[in-house]
């Protein structure tokens, strides 16, 4: 390793890993559902890093994250998002009483042209939250837009480009639609939902793990 790249590697160990003065800065919009954007949540020099240590297989989908967590940027950032501080942190954003033990942590390494419909999650989800780890983006598609109606992609409320260190969180509600237009291609993201109990986080994480296996087997 070069002097140079030694000293970018301390100055990413150096960087704090998680911005909770730029979280507690964003504001927390209501309608038409609680929602907020928070660029740089994961500084510039740490998410390129994690970017580029990004475990997810190139395959489309949702998969598990590393039970244990690698020793690497990608591997701080996780740890930082297990943390409970960060669930107390998102609970008093969003004013709910969020536990650790229903966190659920899964990734998402590229997308398909079918992805991206418009949508609302499933009523086990509290908290969708999403901190994308991109190098860029020139796209038109692929930009998670936050909507008004389940009918027209064009009716946004917010367009949050999937550039790393930036965050999007939501409250699940009946009218939290969601969706993109279409891209295909990589597209790095880690997605962390707090869910209805601790039960329904396990069992959906042992149905990517599954989903995971299978792709793996079958491409």
């Amino acid at each position: 390793m070069s002097d140079l790249a030694r000293r970018e590697a301390a100055d990413t160990l150096a960087e704090p890993v998680l911005d909770w003065e730029a979280f507690a800065r964003a504001p927390l919009q209501t309608e038409p559902f609680p929602y907020l954007v928070v660029p740089g949540f994961v500084p510039a020099g740490l998410a390129a890093a994690a970017g580029a240590a990004f475990p997810g297989p190139d395959l489309p989908g949702v998969l598990p994250a590393p039970a244990t967590a690698p020793d690497d940027a990608f591997g701080r950032v996780l740890r930082a998002l297990r943390d409970p501080d960060t669930t107390e942190a998102f609970g008093e954003k969003f004013g709910l009483a969020l536990e650790s033990d229903t966190l659920m942590i899964t990734l998402r390494a590229r997308t398909r042209a079918v992805d991206g419909r418009i949508h609302t999650d499933s009523e086990t989800k509290v908290v969708t939250a999403l901190l994308y780890l991109n190098d860029g983006w020139a796209e038109a598609g692929g930009q998670l837009r936050l909507l008004r109606g389940p009918d027209d992609i064009e009716d946004m409320i917010a367009e949050v480009p999937p550039l790393a260190g930036t965050l999007l969180a939501f409250r699940r509600t009946p009218h939290s639609w969601h969706g993109h237009k279409p891209f295909e291609g990589t597209r790095k993201a880690i997605m962390f939902n707090w869910m209805v109990d601790a039960t329904t986080a396990r069992r959906e994480l042992r149905r990517h793990a599954v989903s995971a296996s299978l792709k793996h087997l079958f491409g």
